[in-house]
């Protein structure tokens, strides 16, 4: 299964399971830009996997209402780049909820879907990593998953979770990522906890997404080339963040370096290294690093250049064993 096989099969789950259960967003009903709906309109009726009108705004405002009378939604922005128009009844409405009514009401049953990051082509419009923009605001959760495995159980989890949910997937992994060992039935994977990948000695590096892969590869290049044992946390959930699982494993190792593709200027990287060099100062051996895209639009050209791909990061993990 492939990670949009995997979203699918999560979706028709969560439609099968639970009558009141949703989705819409601009062209689901015939599968979407990815086809990660596909044959869910046939399946369930169009008129609880729909299309809706091109306004972003007009979705996560349907949604929110939907979602405070009881619905379970699954909404889609077609690509993160345009969650923006949204944004306001995101952090201004859904985030602000429950604790503006006193938990006495919510819209728990939320779960906006995006697309995100780099495809190899994207450009300015079709390449962000927006997770820190929403990770700002309390009252969200954000989830980003690695591969197909992961998106299901989590995209589950993230449907019947009762706090409204960001899900964003890393788009040049609908296809690239691949997995003979994703359960056919109904699972659900923690949210708020972070998996070790791969375990290591020397150094740890955390990241999400479509950048666990590039740093495994790393990894093994390090092991291979330099003898540098690094472990490998997929962090799965930007907020909450698992602090437990990353402090614990800078504690041993004593070198940190965080991965992302968004830009390094407040991207949530900088969270993590705020965090953890308050909590592991004694034991860090290198200052803190990160490995991220530049602090400039998302480039038209020469994309390879910009996202922080393996030879960055086995780069600046030398540094900081150099150090």
């Amino acid at each position: 299964m492939n990670l949009f096989q995997a979203v699918n099969s999560a979706m028709k789950i969560a439609l099968e399971t639970n009558p009141r259960t949703v989705h819409f967003g601009e062209d689901v009903q015939f599968g979407g830009v990815f086809r990660c709906s596909m044959g869910l309109a046939d399946e369930f009726g169009k008129d609880r996997v729909f299309n809706t009108p091109l306004s972003e705004q007009g979705i996560a405002g349907f949604a929110i209402g939907m979602a405070a009378v009881g619905y379970d939604v699954i909404a889609e922005m077609q690509f993160a780049d345009y969650i923006f128009p949204g944004f306001d009844q995101i952090v201004n409405e859904a985030a602000k909820y429950r604790y503006r009514a006193g938990s006495t009401t919510d819209v728990g049953g939320l779960t906006f879907r995006a697309p995100c990051g780099a495809v190899g082509h994207g450009a300015l419009y079709h390449s962000q990593s927006v997770e820190s923009f929403f990770a700002h605001c309390p009252g969200l959760v954000i989830v980003v998953p690695r591969g197909p495995k992961q998106a299901k159980g989590l995209l589950l989890s993230s449907i019947r979770s009762r706090d409204p949910v960001m899900f964003f997937e890393p788009k040049i992994l609908y296809r690239a990522a691949v997995d003979d060992n994703v359960p056919v039935g109904d699972y659900m994977l923690p949210l708020g906890q972070a998996e070790t990948v791969r375990t290591g000695s020397d150094v740890t590096l955390v990241a999400w997404g479509a950048q666990v892969g590039r740093c495994l590869e790393a990894a093994k290049m390090l092991e291979n080339d330099r003898h540098i044992s690094a472990e490998v946390i997929d962090l799965q959930t930007i907020v909450p963040w698992d602090r437990d699982t990353v402090m614990n494993s800078v504690n041993k190792t004593g070198r940190l370096v965080i991965c992302h593709e968004a830009t390094m200027t407040n991207g949530f990287g900088a969270e993590i290294a705020a965090e953890i060099a308050n909590k592991c100062f004694l034991n860090l051996k290198a200052p803190i690093a990160r490995v991220t895209g530049f602090d400039t639009p998302f480039p038209l050209a020469w994309e390879e250049f910009y996202v922080p791909n393996t030879f960055r990061v086995v780069d600046q993990v030398i540094k900081s064993m150099e150090f």
